[in-house]
């Protein structure tokens, strides 16, 4: 057993080292002495015997080796462990002092925990042998003085929290243990006395010998051994055992020191299980993913197995998130992954690479059909709805898959390719699969260059509006414009919005771009009202995301502020399904943005899934038709009844109605004969830039009534039938 506060001379010719090794005792709570030289030493151990000596081996007068064989000869000291502190890494020396009779050595620079260590464990072994001197003595005095005696030794060996247990090398049994080995174990004292460790699990008799006998000849001197013992009632306890040779008489006693680790042991597995895999649905997170893919592509390698990774990625899961919650959108990636695990073979592998994005390892011995079946397999898996917390929902997923050895045969390689056809299956519609093709990976790699071009495009400047009428039937003036973005790319010319407006979209940056849309469209808002010009309503497009992770209201307001103009004279459009997104948080805004005279209209009316009740929602004034009706609006007669059937509920609920994509003289006698509001399109003018939209203003630029032509009559008996 050790003490707190044993006490530990420290013998150094150099007062900085003994204030150094002080210093790094204090902590253990050991009590320090301090001698510069040999003989003060032997004074002080004559007045004071300490509990441990740490000794430098070259001072002056009296080296260590000459002080070490002074105590060791002298049985008044003997017992008194000794650890030599040397800088000398000879072998000769550790001999020397060996022959001498220190117990261990230290090197310098010392190691803080090493030397805690071996203090402890001497200290222990210094108890340990006083023990058996103390044994050895008492069997040559009276049994009543052995026996109180014996009582004090175990009432210390109890006092320990650590199981101390003493084994004849001879018999194989225990000959002492104290009361934390019989609780650890679950045995009396009595009954561990009559068996010994193998018998508790801890190794069979020929290899426990084999261990003893490397610890009497001090191969195993200090070594500690993690294993398992087996209690009394057959559960296993987890233990660190630490194990000295002590010499009794003839024989050898193995003290053991062993330390219950059981609860270290499952801190140390639920770290490895947090750090390995996804706290949610308890599938392998990303890094044990990719590796347990890298050793199947080793093993592949060697089997020549066809590997194929499947990434899924979930369909619009934020709206599940942003209309039903963040609990109920963890409650369907866990019974998504569950279903994920059902469509695979239990060699297979599935792992949550993070957010909804899923990813299977699939190993076969054929082609490619097998990717293809667990794909499908997924998509009829998800067929049925989920029911979270009283709520149905349907969701699907979109798939990307690629094969070792056919397209790469490193792990982080194909993870990137399966990522790369998932977009291209998203892109194709979702709820689908897409194989990897070379292709792909020449588009991504496109892709990623047209990412960087558009943050520079930001930074620089580089991207300008053009702007496209608006005509007012009844009259053919311009009453308004729309503002639509143009990037002319350095080193390529004008991009298609197309192109570029996805992009923006996928990530992110069309809030940074859309706000600067509606700072520009207010600013030549305000130059044209000082000028000849006058007042001219624009009208912005406006993304979703500017709503959920923009400040809308805020970029408005602000614009509207800084130029001073009326707010009446900005409009915003809207598609369907950017209402859609976080519909509470949308309808606030844009009421907060009427009340204060901004207005408000839905483009591409017609294409999303707005309902009535929805549009009595919103504070709404325009609907745009979209220009899929308006293409086919002479000649098919759903399309025509479609827009008509529009404009009439807009002017039913007090809206006005603008046509979009109006390009023929058929379609605008079409839509001034049912009384559109609005039309804009190529047939008057394309998006312009600035300088020729103002020649068109300046010039009162106007659109004639067009004669009823011919097909008209066809579209109206289409309608009438």
């Amino acid at each position: 057993m050790t003490s707190p506060n044993a006490t530990i001379l420290i013998v150094d010719d150099e007062p900085q080292n003994c204030k150094l090794l002080s210093a790094m005792l204090k902590p253990e709570g050991y009590l320090t002495i301090c001698a510069n030289s040999g003989l003060q030493a032997l004074s002080l151990i004559a007045s004071n015997p300490p509990d441990l000596i740490l000794l430098d081996i070259m001072m002056p007068e009296m080296d260590g080796y000459q002080m070490t064989a002074i105590l060791k000869a002298d049985p008044s000291t003997a017992n008194i462990p000794i650890i030599m502190v040397t800088a000398l890494s000879d072998q000769s020396a550790c001999l020397a002092g060996l022959k001498a009779g220190a117990e261990e050595f230290l090197s310098k620079p010392i190691d803080r925990t090493e030397m805690w260590l071996r203090i402890r464990n001497l200290l222990r072994l210094k108890a340990f042998d006083d023990f058996l001197q103390n044994h050895n003595a008492l069997l040559e005095q009276q049994i009543q003085e052995r026996t109180a005696d014996l009582k004090r030794f175990r009432l210390a060996m109890d006092a320990t929290t650590d199981a101390i247990t003493l084994v004849d090398r001879a018999t194989m049994h225990y000959v002492e243990v104290n009361a934390t080995a019989c609780n650890m174990l679950g045995y009396t004292r009595e009954e561990l006395l009559k068996i010994g460790p193998s018998h508790i699990g801890a190794g069979a008799p020929k290899e426990l010998a084999r261990e003893y006998d490397g610890v009497i000849n001090g191969h195993s001197k200090f070594e500690l051994k993690e294993t398992q013992l087996r209690r009394k009632d057959g559960s296993e306890i987890q233990v660190e055992i630490y194990r000295h040779a002590q010499r009794s008489g003839n024989e050898w006693i193995i003290v053991g020191v062993i330390r219950d680790i059981t609860e270290r042991k499952e801190a140390e597995r639920r770290m490895h299980h947090l750090a390995h895999y996804d706290p949610l649905t308890g599938l392998p997170n990303r890094t044990l993913f990719y590796e347990m893919l890298r050793k199947t592509l080793t093993q592949a390698i060697e089997s020549k197995w066809l590997v194929a990774v499947l990434f899924v990625d979930m369909d619009h899961f934020k709206n599940v998130n942003d209309t039903l919650g963040h609990m109920v959108g963890d409650e369907l990636l866990i019974e998504f992954s569950n279903r994920l695990v059902q469509c695979v073979r239990i060699r297979d592998t599935v792992g949550r690479m993070g957010g909804d994005e899923f990813a299977l390892i699939l190993t076969m011995e054929d082609d490619e059909l097998g990717a293809t079946v667990v794909a499908n397999k997924i998509r009829d898996a998800l067929r049925e709805p989920f029911y979270l917390s009283g709520n149905e929902v349907t969701v699907t997923a979109s798939i990307g898959i690629t094969l070792h050895p056919n397209d790469a045969s490193d792990a982080q390689t194909l993870l990137k390719y399966a990522d790369t056809a998932m977009y291209r299956a998203k892109h194709a519609g979702r709820d689908t699969y897409r194989f990897f093709t070379a292709q792909m990976n020449v588009d991504v790699l496109a892709r990623l260059e047209m990412e960087k071009a558009l943050r520079k495009a930001i930074e620089n400047e580089e991207f300008e509006l053009y702007y496209q009428p608006k005509v007012y039937l009844k009259t053919g003036r311009i009453t308004g414009v729309e503002a639509l973005i143009r990037w002319n790319r350095p080193g390529h010319g004008m991009v298609s919005p197309q192109f570029f407006i996805p992009v923006l979209e996928d990530t992110g940056l069309i809030v940074r771009v859309g706000s600067w849309v509606i700072a520009t469209a207010c600013k030549q808002i305000a130059l044209w009202r000082q000028s000849s010009v006058g007042a001219l309503q624009i009208s912005v497009n406006v993304s979703g995301q500017q709503f959920v992770e923009g400040d809308l209201d805020g970029d408005v307001i602000s614009a509207l502020t800084e130029n001073d103009i009326p707010p009446h004279l900005l409009e915003l459009e809207l598609t369907e399904s950017s209402m859609m997104v976080n519909t509470e948080r949308t309808i606030a805004i844009l009421d907060k943005l009427k009340k204060l005279g901004v207005q408000i209209s839905i483009d591409d009316f017609g294409t999303g899934y707005s309902s009535l009740a929805y549009l009595r929602r919103f504070p709404i004034d325009k609907l745009k038709i979209d220009i899929a009706f308006i293409r086919d609006i002479t000649h098919n007669a759903d399309d025509a009844a479609l827009a008509l059937t529009i404009i009439r509920m807009a002017h039913g609920l007090k809206m006005e109605v603008i046509a979009e994509g109006v390009e023929t003289i058929g379609q605008l006698a079409y839509l001034r004969h049912y009384r559109c509001d609005h039309i804009q399109g190529y047939y008057f003018s394309p998006p312009v830039t600035v300088t020729e939209l103002e020649k068109m203003l300046l010039s009162a630029k106007r659109m004639a009534a067009p004669a009823l032509p011919w097909n008209m009559y066809t579209v109206q008996s289409a309608l009438s039938v």
